[in-house]
Parts: C-alpha cells; structure tokens; sequence
C-alpha cells in the first residue's frame, strides 16, 4: 500500500442561511488533523460560488461562473478521498451537494466518499443513503461507516463541541480509517492504471 499521505477534501454541504453545518464540519476537520496528521481542505459549498444550474449540453459557462467552476474542479482533482459533511433536508440531501456531483465528473472517479451526517430524530441518514447511488453513477466508492449526529443542534456545546464525545470520536476515527484503506487502494490503482469511466 502506499505511504504517499492522502489529500482528503471535505465538503460542507448546507448553504443555507443560519446553517448549523459548519460546527459540524469544523469538528470533523479537527479529527482528521488529529487522526491523520494532514491538512483536509475544508471546500464550503455556500462560498464556492458554483451556479446553482448546469449549462445548456455542449456550452460552456463563462466569466465568474466560469472562474468558481474551475476552481472547485481544481479542488476536487487535487483530492484522493472525499467527505462529505451533509444534512438532512426533506428525506434527502440538500441540492448544493447534488448540484456539486452534477457539475464534475472525472474528478470523482475511482475515489472514495464518506458522510458525516447530521439532523432531527435520524441523524441524517436518509440524506446519506439517498447519496450513494448518486455516487456510484460517478464511479466513486461510498465508505460504509459513517458518523452521524441526531438532534444536532442540541448535540454540540458553545465552542462546538460534542456534548458527548466519546461517541462520535470513536465513529471518526473509524470512519477514516476506512476512509484511508480505500483512498490508499484506489490511489494505488489509479497510479497502475488509469480509470477509464
């Protein structure tokens, strides 16, 4: 396996106003530095400045929308493994994290993705589940665990911290030592082989 270390890119989902979403991915990113000793890049899909449609078929966008596009696909290349750190919107997923898969395409492939999920009684675990299939279409493998938050908003202290947090603590490392046994696999595989989609 290789010894090359993993660029692990995490994704806050939520762009909503009053979001909850970046304690959660602030404390995330913290046990990645602590588990990993590495540097995730923190890519915040409210201050992206992606556009919230795709073009028309065979246009290209241009100017800003352009510049925001490339920028987040240059982010996203970079990366070896993803994160995405998700609500639970209506059942589902927010459409920020749909329209981010919907935008690339190559820079997803061969890569694995984890959630990190947060919401009401479920914990978000519908929007992660509704997430995986999405991800298979462009040929990314989806971790298995995960770590989950339910009733968030009453789960963390005022310096964003989990109130109980042994728990979650546990179900991060565990998630990212999964995280990191494919993301080494498919980087290795990549580096013997391209992935042809």
């Amino acid at each position: 396996m290789s010894e090359k270390p993993l660029r692990i890119a995490v994704i806050l989902g939520s762009d909503r106003e009053g979001r909850f979403g970046p304690v959660v991915a602030r404390w995330f990113t913290e046990r990645v530095r602590e588990h990993t000793g590495g540097e995730p890049d923190l890519i915040d899909l409210k201050e992206a400045g992606l556009p919230t449609s795709l073009p028309a078929y065979g246009t290209r966008p241009q100017g800003e929308v352009a510049a925001a596009v490339a920028a987040v696909r240059e982010r996203l290349r970079a990366a070896d493994a993803f994160v995405v750190v998700t609500p639970e919107y209506n059942h589902s997923y927010p459409a920020s994290v749909k329209n981010v898969i919907d935008w690339y395409n190559a820079e997803w492939h061969a890569k694995p993705v984890a959630f990190v999920s947060y919401g009401g009684l479920s914990g978000g675990l519908r929007a992660v589940e509704h997430l995986r299939p999405v991800f298979s279409e462009v040929h990314a493998t989806t971790v298995r665990d995960t770590v989950s938050f339910h009733n968030a908003w009453g789960a963390f202290d005022g310096d964003g911290q989990p109130l109980d947090p042994e728990g979650p603590r546990l179900a991060a490392k565990l998630m990212i030592d999964r995280l990191l046994w494919w993301g080494h696999a498919l980087q290795e595989a990549r580096a013997k082989a391209p992935y042809a989609a």
